[in-house]
């Protein structure tokens, strides 16, 4: 029964957009129809404008994370009383009760004033924008810009395909001339979606200076070779600013931290501060959402929020050192007033030499430092994405992947970059390999976090220093007789001299890695039994390769070239 009314309702709608396809003069035969969402678009047979159908978790995400940052938005624009309130789906209204006092309820309204503007800068088919104006609430105005000519008379047709033209606008014109003019015009978007074929680099000053306050900014990089390969570390500076981990199991973390470390270095410039509210690694590409406001105080801050990474070439530890120092300071003039002191990083955390394994230091960096996620914007997705699931179970297609994805992302350590994998660093050791819940287990009896990472499979995020994983990772095997191992090997080395480097109880004061070995203990504790009931979750945790050859489309091919820019 629920199929069949399902089916009804594909075909009503796709009747309808055969009618506005005949009244615009479109002649269906010459295309794929492509269904996702509640979007149908007009897919060219000759493939000259760029579509990936892989990209469909990026969309369906992007929808559910602008319907989160509303919520959140017109929630904080009441609070301060800003006219914008006015968007709220709800106002009071006092009821009188029997016993004559009253009460306040909130009433829903029926039709909420629309406010959004939006901006997908590089469009292509229109799909997403298409996607955004059918299934956003509040959008008032969306700008689908490309600088393709045929791309622009695709989104123009899907469009009018879909009878969206009352929200949504075609535009030709390069992004960043089409956000300065509106900048200029005093025309800011509170969305700014930009999701480019490979770096966004060369558009992330232009759309940081025409978003609006508390705005939300998507960014897309599929350029992942420069990200987090191996072989381009001088490119990778040349475009964010710094060097990703080369040859290094975190290095998808890193490619996370560039990007932000980038955003947060050209807000500054603009006395603006950006807070990460979802970032992740997904398939080929990192997906970043962050929150942009002015904040000049806020700003002094960054310094503090920037780091470099010293990761040894051998057997993988690393240690990171931020560039600046933040300490709270009590006000001589008024008092029980806390103030902030900002002053010059001290280090380096490292000598020349891997103090382990007598390994080469490499340096990565500089990137951001902080929290990769906001867990109150998590849940709202999370919530807004199991909701959705129940209504509409037939337009968002990943919503289980979202659902594990997120759920990964929501019980990471915060203050915790990047990650290591039990087995990398049991080949390392040359030690069998231990089940996961046991090295949780043994670092949550020391005292330390532990989570999963969304990243990367089997890998763990902690805040434990190399000095206790090494240390635990030692005592999963504590057979092992070291005098059999090679000399020459890293394994060998971190092994034999691991009673030099242990912290001592006279380390407790001054030590920032002191930890009691006496207490380590692999039974169950609250940090393994945490991870343990996330791993039996029937979540999707990590995709799987969909199709065949799959991953980064080539360019498209268009038969048109662009016309030359005013």
């Amino acid at each position: 029964m629920l199929r069949s009314a399902i089916n009804k309702i594909k075909s009503s709608f796709l009747q309808k957009n055969i009618k506005a396809a005949a009244k615009n003069n479109i002649k269906i035969e010459d295309f794929k129809i492509v269904k996702e969402g509640s979007a149908e678009i007009l897919f060219p047979k000759k493939e000259d404008v760029f579509y990936n159908p892989i990209q469909q978790f990026n969309r369906d995400l992007s929808v559910m994370c602008i319907k989160a940052w509303d919520k959140m938005y017109r929630q904080e624009a009441q609070t301060k009383g800003n006219k914008r309130s006015k968007s709220s789906r709800f106002t009071s209204k006092k009821r009188k009760l029997e016993d004559g006092s009253t009460i306040t309820e909130e009433i829903k309204e029926q039709d909420p004033e629309k406010y959004m503007r939006i901006l997908e800068a590089l469009s292509a088919t229109g799909l997403r924008a298409i996607r955004y104006a059918k299934e956003i609430p509040n959008v008032k105005e969306l700008v689908a810009n490309d600088l393709i000519p045929a791309a622009v008379d695709s989104i123009q047709r899907n469009i009018s395909f879909n009878e969206v033209d009352h929200l949504v606008k075609a535009n030709l014109d390069d992004a960043n001339a089409l956000l300065y003019r509106e900048k200029g015009q005093n025309n800011r978007f509170h969305v700014i979606d930009l999701d480019p074929y490979g770096t966004v680099t060369p558009f992330i000053d232009a759309a940081l200076q025409n978003i609006e306050e508390n705005g939300l900014l998507l960014v897309t990089c599929t350029d992942l070779s420069v990200l987090a390969g191996n072989g381009y570390p001088e490119k990778c500076f040349a475009l964010y600013g710094g060097v990703n981990m080369v040859n290094h199991e975190a290095t998808h973390e890193s490619a996370l931290r560039l990007v932000l470390n980038l955003i947060n270095q050209t807000a500054a410039k603009y006395k603006k501060t950006v807070t990460p509210l979802l970032s992740l690694s997904i398939d080929f590409y990192v997906r970043v959402f962050v929150q942009v406001k002015t904040s000049p105080i806020e700003v002094k801050s960054l310094q503090s929020k920037t780091m470099i990474t010293y990761h040894c070439t051998q057997c993988g530890s690393y240690h990171n050192q931020p560039l600046g120092r933040k300490s709270e300071v009590e006000s001589k003039k008024k008092k029980n007033i806390t103030q902030f002191k900002y002053s010059v990083a001290q280090g380096p955390p490292v000598d020349r030499k891997c103090r382990y394994c007598q390994g080469t230091y490499h340096l990565a960096g500089p990137m951001y430092a902080g929290p990769l996620h906001n867990e109150e914007f998590v849940k709202e997705v999370l919530k807004i994405n199991k909701e959705d699931e129940k209504k509409q179970e037939d337009i968002y297609g990943t919503h289980k992947r979202i659902e594990g994805m997120l759920t990964l992302a929501l019980n990471e350590v915060a203050d915790s970059p990047f990650y290591f994998s039990p087995n990398h660093v049991s080949s390392i050791l040359k030690l069998q390999v231990p089940q996961m819940k046991k090295v949780i287990a043994g670092l949550g009896s020391l005292g330390f976090q532990c989570s999963l990472t969304h990243a990367q499979p089997s890998s763990i995020k902690t805040n434990a220093p190399w000095e206790a994983i090494w240390y635990v990772m030692r005592q999963c095997d504590s057979e092992k007789d070291v005098s059999r191992m090679n000399p020459n090997t890293a394994g060998y080395k971190i092994l034999s001299t691991m009673s030099s480097w242990l912290p001592s109880p006279s380390d407790e004061i001054k030590s920032s890695v002191f930890f009691d070995s006496s207490k380590l203990s692999f039974e169950e504790n609250e940090q393994s039994g945490n991870v343990e009931k996330l791993r039996k979750l029937k979540i999707v945790r990590y995709q799987e390769n969909p199709t065949k050859n799959w991953g980064p489309k080539a360019r498209p091919n268009p038969s048109t070239k662009p016309s030359p820019q005013k």
